[in-house]
């Protein structure tokens, strides 16, 4: 049985996903992913989440980057921007970032985007 990825390109290095777990990581390996960023608190959708420890450890076991950037549904500060520019500076691409529906992660990295304008 494969599982489907539910993610959505926003350009070649980067896509997003609503909550992935670990069975997502290796058919997130096939699809080309070399990199993953959980941008979603651990225990925000209750227990049955699947815990930061747990995807990590499937992503990394499927050759996987994996970096965690927890950020608020609501509001991501310009730390939080900064912090998830420097990730897409150093991960290797493509990255497939995750939260509760794809949309907090592409908020923040368009942030990102404009942090790392700032920067240079």
């Amino acid at each position: 049985m494969s599982i489907d990825l539910p993610a959505f390109r926003l350009n070649a290095d980067i896509a997003t996903a609503p909550q992935l777990g670990p069975e997502h990581m290796a058919a997130a390996a096939a699809a080309g992913f070399r990199s993953v960023i959980n941008n979603r608190p651990d225990g925000e959708g209750g227990p049955h989440q699947p815990s930061n420890a747990a995807v990590e450890a499937a992503a990394r076991a499927a050759g996987l980057e994996y970096a965690y950037l927890p950020v608020a549904g609501g509001y991501q500060s310009p730390e939080e921007a900064q912090a998830m520019a420097a990730l897409m500076e150093r991960l290797p691409k493509p990255v497939l970032a995750f939260c509760r529906s794809g949309s907090r992660s592409g908020r923040l990295y368009a942030l990102s985007l404009a942090a790392a304008r700032d920067a240079h």
